[in-house]
Order: C-alpha cells, then sequence, then structure tokens
C-alpha cells in the first residue's frame, strides 16, 4: 500500500495541519504586516453560558385550552406556560422552571380530568341508549298485545 505524507509547515506548528484559523491569521499578517505597536497584547475571553433548555409546555396548555378545559385548568396552564416562557426571555431559569413545572401539573391534571370525565360520558351515554333501547322493546311489546 502506498501512502503519501504531506507534512505543513505553517510557521511554530510544525507537522500539524493548518486550520482556518491559523491561516486567517497568517493570511492577516502578510496583508497587514506585523503588529506596530510594541506593547504586549491583550486579549479578551467573552464566556458565553448555554442556553439551559426549560420546556414550558405552552402546546400542551394550548390544546388542553381548546379541547380539555375542564374547571379552566387548561387556561391556568396555559397563563402559567406563557409566564414560563416569559421568565425564559429574561433570563430567570429558575422563576422558568418553576413556572414550567406548575404548568406541567396542572396539564397532568386538566388531561386526567378530561380523559376521566370523557370516558365517564360515553360509558353514562351506552348506559342510556341501552335503557332506551329496552324501554322501546318493552313498549312494542306490550302494544302488540292489545292489538
Amino acid at each position: 500500500m502506498n501512502r503519501t505524507v504531506q507534512t505543513f509547515v505553517s510557521g511554530t506548528h510544525t507537522g500539524v495541519p493548518p486550520t482556518y484559523e491559523m491561516l486567517k491569521e497568517e493570511h492577516e499578517v502578510s496583508v497587514l504586516g506585523a503588529p506596530q505597536s510594541s506593547a504586549p497584547m491583550t486579549t479578551t475571553v467573552i464566556n458565553i453560558h448555554s442556553e439551559t433548555a426549560v420546556p414550558d409546555h405552552i402546546v400542551w396548555s394550548l390544546f388542553n385550552t381548546l379541547f380539555m378545559n375542564w374547571c379552566c385548568l387548561g387556561f391556568v396552564a396555559f397563563a402559567y406556560s406563557v409566564k414560563s416562557r416569559d421568565r425564559k426571555m429574561v433570563d430567570d431559569v429558575t422563576g422558568a422552571q418553576s413556572y414550567a413545572s406548575t404548568a406541567k401539573c396542572l396539564n397532568i391534571c386538566a388531561l386526567v380530568l378530561g380523559l376521566f370525565l370523557i370516558t365517564g360520558f360515553i360509558v353514562l351515554l351506552g348506559f342510556a341508549n341501552l335503557t332506551l333501547y329496552q324501554t322501546a322493546t318493552k313498549s312494542m311489546q306490550e302494544g302488540r298485545g292489545h292489538f
């Protein structure tokens, strides 16, 4: 197997392939020349905090507001989700997490209560239809006996 090895000679970094920053710096030095001042070069370090992901559950709250708004729990959860989003915009992570946690609990309560009520309503509707059917067949049977 035939291998060719490229050795990069780039200033003080010999044997290391140049990065984009190194090439850019060398190009600036060759175009602009060496720095003219004799003062030592100072550097500035800027720490950029990574954004902490705080879920605000706004879509879930909107769904519960529109479809499962039993006892206004969905609307209250939506209000807390908006508060959480507002806190996140002003970099108050603790406040955003607190409001998001409350919104999550309210969403869970609204969803569970909504599912129980819908299931109960369907069962009640089924029993009502069964009772109505039995009453109708009973009255039809009694009605035939009179003819």
